[in-house]
């Protein structure tokens, strides 16, 4: 049984029946449940495992050609009494024997609304309308993009590599940074827990922090000659012992057991200023013990910070990626 389906069953109990509809997609059915509800619980928890949600519409068969989706969608469209502009995202779940794929779906869909006088783009509307390409079946949904979780394709962030990446690891924090639409304080100061090679301090720096990357190994040689990069040759526990400093963000991807990578967390709290954000990724696998190690993680942060976003983004799905804010006071 996947996590997600697991995590869903546990906080909606036998009430609600939760039935996979492709590899990564499930259907939540449950009488009176709505999409602001579920999109509710799953801040409030959290969840982490939904990235995405959509309040279905209509469900085609396999052998659906195209201008049946494009009719379909145009018909749900309508029925919605949505005015004059919104988004269309399709993305596919799992293999299947289509003729076409996401990009040609998404064409005749934006065709077919565009002849009928509505503006199509790919994000950034009040309304999405949701095509998803399953092995069951072709799942139409709408829903308010507030409602949605993410504003991308089934919850996937797509980033392209630039030609100034130092590591695949900048992917993450990319993610979270779009996903959540994080505000970094500019020319506020930011502490990196284990930054080698320095791919997280770059992506701070360019969003004009001036950055204290803290690690024993070395960093990218392009950052050497970057006078607001500090780079601590020094392990976290080491650092945080004779830090005086007082920082705007705390970040940390640290290839460590979840438990000690919130003890760390906690004891950088107090060098963190009141309301400062932090993000870290917690290396939890993907086993059935999982759920139990988040659940123990969160409690551990909420000891020193807000819990603001937790969730297992695309770019690391053994990964779950933890948005936190410092608590204005803190225990002893």
């Amino acid at each position: 049984m996947s996590l997600a389906k697991q995590e869903l069953e546990r906080d909606f109990g036998p009430t609600a029946k939760i039935e996979p509809i492709g590899p990564d997609l499930f259907a939540i059915v449950a009488p009176g449940l709505s999409a602001q509800e579920v999109a509710d619980r799953c801040e409030d928890a959290p969840l982490v495992f939904p990235r995405h949600l959509t309040t279905e519409v209509a469900m085609l068969e396999t052998k659906a050609e195209l201008a049946d989706v494009a009719d379909a969608a145009l018909a749900a469209v309508r029925e919605s009494g949505i005015k004059k502009s919104l988004a269309v995202q399709v993305w596919a779940s799992g293999r299947s024997d289509y003729e076409f794929g996401p990009a040609a779906v998404f064409s005749a869909i934006a065709d077919k609304l565009g002849e009928a006088g509505y503006k199509v783009v790919k994000s950034g509307r009040d309304h999405v309308l949701s095509c998803c390409l399953t092995p069951r079946g072709i799942l139409l949904g709408i829903n308010e993009t507030r409602d949605s979780l993410s504003d991308w394709p089934g919850g996937g962030v797509r980033l392209s590599k630039g030609s100034d990446q130092i590591s695949r690891a900048e992917f993450k924090l990319e993610e979270a940074i779009r996903e959540f639409g994080l505000k970094l304080p500019r020319g506020g100061r930011a502490v990196d827990f284990g930054a080698a090679p320095g791919g997280w301090s770059r992506i701070l720096r360019g969003r004009g922090m001036k950055v204290w990357a803290v690690d024993p190994g070395d960093l990218d040689a392009r950052l050497e000659g970057d006078p607001q990069i500090k780079h601590l040759n020094l392990t976290a526990g080491r650092f945080l012992h004779s830090n005086r400093t007082e920082f705007d963000i705390a970040v940390n991807d640290m290839r460590m057991d979840p438990a000690l990578s919130c003890s760390l967390m906690v004891q950088a709290a107090p060098h963190l200023k009141p309301g400062a954000l932090a993000i870290v990724t917690l290396k939890t696998g993907t086993s059935n013990a999982a759920l139990f190690t988040i659940d123990e993680c969160l409690k551990d942060l909420g000891t020193a910070y807000e819990i603001l976003h937790a969730r297992q983004l695309r770019h690391n799905r053994h990964e779950i990626t933890v948005i936190a804010r410092r608590l204005d006071e803190l225990t002893s």
